[in-house]
């Protein structure tokens, strides 16, 4: 089970103005069980943009990585987590 114990979220700018709606990135900082095949000595983060357009608010697209050195890890998001993730974000977009 995936529990977020700290996170960052910062809105982002589109310098072209060519994108539509508002994007945010939300750094989630997850814990894990070491038998976890997505666990980390020192850390298991995921990053989420976030996009809010029209009033729809959705995940653009994510990724996991490793808290310390920040490389890519290559796994997805099951259904309930990532309904899970959509909540967290929807509900601590403004922080």
């Amino acid at each position: 089970m995936m529990e977020i114990n700290e996170y960052t979220v910062n809105k982002m700018t589109d310098p072209t103005g060519i994108l539509t709606g508002e994007r945010y990135e939300f750094r989630l900082y997850i814990n894990l069980d070491e038998d976890d095949e997505l666990y980390a000595d020192g850390g298991t983060g995921l990053r989420v943009l976030f996009k809010v357009d029209d009033n729809v608010e959705r995940i653009a697209s994510y990724h996991f990585f490793e808290r310390a050195t920040e490389k890519a890890l290559d796994f997805e998001l099951e259904n309930e987590e990532e309904a899970v993730v959509l909540e967290f974000c929807k509900t601590h977009l403004e922080d």
